[in-house]
């Protein structure tokens, strides 16, 4: 008689992998006295010195031309912790840099050829396009070799270098490859926004708008009091505004719940359908910050009409952005399809496809906090876009004061 098999047997594996690192905030990460980067490198690996292989942004190179020196004098006074494997290496930064493989490949090559281990790890200077490529090739390596990085915009520092993602894009898709790996640890050096032209220090401020208005309505109060000194780029506020949001943004990937984004719900991307789907509409003319902008300030309206907040309170908000000196309009947002609808529309699909088939909106409602939606009124959509398109072109009031408390 034939032996029986039950194939309907099974076991189960679980596990669980706590995951921290630290976010530090400082001024002048590579001088010799300011042992920050040495003492993580001691306290995280133990005795001896570590291998490192270092890639810094093109376009912090420029800004900072003595940067590879100082990493090598760094090196030096710290040699019993800090091993540079090879010289710093400069490589194109900048959203095009996720839209090939160069620099995951130079990364992965080199590391190669130093004959990088497990134990080693990889230090990462630049913007967030730069983190997020330097970082995916990080996670190829040795199934995942540490990653330090230190973000060198308004942006990075106070948004996409806390997080846990890496990738690149693919034939015009946003993030399509990529991997959820946290760093071994974040260095927000302000020193490094020194250098930054003033377009890039109010786009980085979008975020901080994003995160208020869905999560914190005394922070969102602190940013339309001051909106001038943010506007004029005042250090100390603007560090502030670095922290509190990169705090904001560590406290959902800590405790959200759900940090490497299995569910469908996206607290964090509040303006993201319309912003990422008009970065590929503008050919990446408006920064990543700016197409949020412009879409916080669609759903802003959005969020008035479905009575989740009050319309003053909109436009409130939309004044401080224009105030600031971010857009709330583009020219993009008339683009049509060969249907004669508008091509933005078509975010809240890839939107929907980006989520897993599920479509999940956050808005405000009331501010401070969110409401999840899961269907939009695409006529209300429009309307919003036009009144935006009012609003761009003509002078809205900005009241340096509490929002009110009208729900709308």
């Amino acid at each position: 008689m034939a032996e029986r098999h039950d194939y309907t047997a099974s076991t189960k594996v679980k596990f669980e992998a706590p995951y921290q690192y630290p976010v530090y905030f400082c001024h002048n990460l590579f001088h010799p006295r300011n042992s920050l980067l040495a003492d993580l490198l001691s306290e995280q690996s133990g005795s001896g010195a570590h291998k490192c292989l270092i890639f810094i942004d093109r376009g912090v190179a420029e800004a900072h031309p003595q940067l590879p020196q100082n990493i090598t004098g760094y090196a030096r006074e710290h040699a019993d912790i800090l091993e540079l494997s090879d010289d710093p290496r400069v490589l194109a930064g900048g959203e095009q840099c996720k839209n090939s493989f160069d620099v995951c490949q130079d990364v992965i090559r080199r590391a190669r050829r130093v004959r990088l281990c497990r134990h080693s790890c990889i230090l990462a200077i630049g913007g967030g396009a730069f983190l997020d490529a330097v970082g995916f090739a990080a996670a190829l390596i040795h199934r995942g070799v540490r990653l330090i990085r230190v973000p060198t915009t308004v942006l990075a520092q106070n948004d996409s270098g806390i997080g846990v993602k890496n990738g690149v894009n693919l034939n015009g898709a946003k993030n399509f490859l990529g991997v959820f790996a946290p760093p071994a640890a974040v260095f927000n050096d302000f020193s490094f926004l020194h250098t930054l032209s003033r377009r890039d220090w109010i786009s980085g401020m979008a975020e901080a708008f994003k995160v208020a208005v869905i999560k914190d309505r005394q922070f969102l109060d602190w940013l339309l009091e001051h909106i001038h000194e943010l506007a004029t780029c005042e250090p100390d506020k603007t560090e502030y505004l670095i922290r509190r949001c990169a705090e904001l943004h560590a406290a959902h990937i800590g405790q959200g719940g759900d940090p490497f984004e299995t569910g469908a719900e996206r607290p964090l991307d509040f303006g993201h359908w319309a912003g990422h789907k008009l970065e590929s509409l503008s050919l990446h003319e408006l920064r990543h910050g700016e197409a949020v902008a412009i879409g916080m300030a669609i759903d802003l309206l959005y969020a008035a009409e479905s009575g989740f907040i009050s319309i003053d309170d909109a436009y409130r908000i939309i004044g401080a952005m224009k105030k600031l000196g971010l857009p709330v309009w583009h020219s993009a947002l008339e683009v049509e399809g060969a249907d004669g609808e508008p091509l933005i529309l078509a975010g809240i699909e890839e939107f929907r496809q980006h989520l897993g088939g599920s479509l999940t909106v956050p808005f405000p409602s009331p501010l401070g906090a969110k409401r999840d939606v899961s269907s939009l009124d695409i006529n209300r959509i429009k309307k919003c876009i036009r009144d935006v398109c009012r609003i761009e072109n003509e002078t809205v009031s900005v009241h340096d004061t509490k929002t009110s408390n009208s729900r709308g």
